[in-house]
Order: structure tokens, then C-alpha cells, then sequence
């Protein structure tokens, strides 16, 4: 680990400020930044801390006018929050199976957005992958049973470690990005990069900017959303498959439906396959099971993920189930 200086502004104007310098990093809960210090993937020359600043950390407005959130909320608040217990439990139910409790006290909804890859081959000072600055993916060929089913054909194939982002995406949320100079609001589900746009960053914040809130739209009339995830044990992991859906229901009739996959692909994903064969359709089980066959038809698994395609099938078809207040089990 590197020496560093150390800043604790009070205000998000002086946030700006502090990270004037190219090798300035934000730490709020700290979860990942220490991670990556110590791991020897981020050096920074000065480390910004922003959980003091209180103006950073809130839930409000409601399901009429929408709700704003800002970036140093906790986990285990949104997790908690009654204004997220409606139409916008998918994001209080992301939150609340993230980690364990020790981390969703600390881990803030900002620094989950914001997180770097949890690919083993990235995290090893051993191993100079594409991400890092090097010429090989070593999972393409190696260990991939945890890589992506999706989009992994352009040099680097992790998936993105973010949960809330899935449910932020299903909820058609929006972010508040600002620095210095200007702000910028941007849908949640282009918030985040591809290999292929630049292999070597996961966002698109530039250096200077911070996210300042988090946007969830009124909810739509009757919408009602479901997150779930699969995991290899019941104690803490990080998921083999997750997925949160938004929709409104008429009766048990589909419209307007969000499906979102997390752990599926380098970026939280929409599955536009999934939404389509949901959309205006009476929710049963069968219908449920069918979006998931759907939303798995254009995956290219990897040499030892293939199973991760029959998880995602059922953990659709419960998902969608669950949202529709329907017993996948029955």
C-alpha cells in the first residue's frame, strides 16, 4: 500500500475540489476503495473521504412524486426505508441481500454503483489482465464458472458486481452526475461502460465528478416490482444469477414491463428478449417460465458457465412469479 494524503471535506463543494488532482480517489463506505488499495489496483496519491457530508445522504419524496436518494445512503437504510416498500421494493430488497450487515451499515448506494470487478484474475496482483493495462482475459480460458453468459466477446468477460444497479435498472431510475463546472442526469442503465467502449474503466464518470442523486420515476399506475437473486450458499456470496422486474398489472395482465440481469454480463442488462414475451401477457407460471427461455436465448456461455443459463431460466420465472404475487412452486 501506498502512502497517501488523506481529506475529509465537509461539503459536496469541496468534494470538487479535493479531486482537482488526477490521482484522487472517493472513499464514503469504504467497502471496495480499501479493497483496491490494498490489493495493489488503485494507488491514489490522495484519498477523498465523503461520509461526513450530510448532504449526501437522504431518501425522499414518495410513490406519487417520485423519490430522490442521495449517493452516501446506507444499504441497510434502503433496506429499511418504508418510502421503498411499494412499488419500489425491488431496490429495498437489492439492498437488503447485499453482503452481510456489518458491510450494508457502511457500503453506501454511490460506492455500489461505483464498484470495480470482483473477477479473481483482476483482483490478483499476479495476473496483468486486459482491464489492468495487459493483453489477456485470462478467464476467457481459465476459470470462468462466475463470468459472463452475455456480451463476452471483446477481451474482458467479468460481470459487473453491482446489485442495486439491477434493481435501479428494472425501476427505470435515473442519476444526478455533477463536478466543478456542470451536471448531467443519465438513465442508470447507461451509466455503466462495456469492453468494447473502453475496457478499462466500468462508468462513465470522468475525473472531477461525483454522483450527486439517485432518481426513481412516480410509479406508473398499479407497477409493482420484484428483485431476486441466486447465490451458491445461503451465507454472504455474490450471486450466480440475479434479476429484478418492474411491470403493471391489470388484473394478472402484464404491461409496460423492465427486466433487469445482474451477473449476467460486464454491464447490468436489460433483457429486451424477456421484456417482450412478458409484455400484455396474463402472468402464470407457464408464461413466467417461458420470459426466462426467452431472455436466455441469445447467451454464449463460457467453457464452464453454461449452467449459469439454467439458473437464470428459474430465477426469471420465480422473479416474474414473485412480482405477480404468483407461487412459482405451485
Amino acid at each position: 500500500m501506498n502512502s497517501f494524503e488523506y481529506a475529509m471535506p465537509k461539503r459536496t463543494a469541496d468534494v470538487f475540489r479535493a479531486l482537482e488532482s488526477s490521482d484522487s480517489i472517493i472513499k464514503a463506505g469504504g467497502i471496495d476503495v480499501l479493497d483496491l488499495i490494498k490489493e495493489g489496483i488503485a494507488h491514489p496519491q490522495r484519498l477523498v473521504n465523503i461520509n461526513s457530508i450530510d448532504e449526501l445522504k437522504y431518501i425522499e419524496g414518495n410513490q406519487t412524486t417520485g423519490v430522490k436518494i442521495g449517493p452516501g445512503t446506507t444499504l441497510a437504510e434502503l433496506a429499511s426505508s418504508e418510502v421503498l416498500s411499494g412499488s419500489y421494493r425491488a431496490l429495498a430488497q437489492a439492498a437488503g441481500s447485499t453482503a452481510t450487515p456489518q458491510i450494508r451499515n457502511s457500503a453506501t448506494l454511490g460506492g455500489s454503483l461505483c464498484q470495480r470487478p470482483r473477477c479473481w484474475y483482476f483482483r490478483n496482483k499476479d495476473y496483468h489482465c486486459t482491464r489492468k493495462g495487459g493483453f489477456t482475459c485470462f478467464a476467457v480460458n481459465g476459470e470462468n464458472e462466475n463470468h459472463a453468459i452475455f456480451e463476452n466477446d471483446f477481451g474482458c468477460v467479468m460481470v459487473h458486481p453491482s446489485t442495486t444497479a439491477v434493481a435501479l435498472i428494472a425501476l427505470g431510475a435515473k442519476l444526478t452526475i455533477a463536478s466543478a463546472k456542470s451536471s448531467r442526469e443519465i438513465l442508470v442503465e447507461d451509466f455503466f461502460v462495456t469492453p468494447r467502449e473502453n475496457m478499462h474503466r466500468e462508468n462513465i464518470l470522468e475525473q472531477g465528478e461525483i454522483i450527486t442523486a439517485i432518481h426513481l420515476p412516480p410509479a406508473a399506475k398499479n407497477m409493482v416490482s420484484y428483485y431476486y437473486k441466486q447465490k451458491a450458499k445461503q451465507s454472504f456470496d455474490w450471486p450466480i444469477a440475479e434479476v429484478a422486474v418492474s411491470m403493471q398489472l391489470d388484473g394478472k395482465k402484464c404491461q409496460n414491463p423492465r427486466v433487469a440481469l445482474g451477473a449476467a454480463a460486464p454491464v447490468p442488462m436489460r433483457s429486451k428478449e424477456a421484456e417482450s414475451a412478458l409484455n400484455n401477457q396474463e402472468v402464470t407460471i407457464d408464461i413466467a417460465a417461458s420470459v426466462g427461455k426467452e431472455a436466455m436465448k441469445k447467451a454464449t456461455p463460457l467453457s464452464q458457465n453454461k449452467y449459469k443459463v439454467h439458473i437464470f431460466q428459474a430465477v426469471i420465472k420465480r422473479t416474474v412469479c414473485w412480482a405477480s404475487d404468483i407461487d412459482p412452486f405451485a
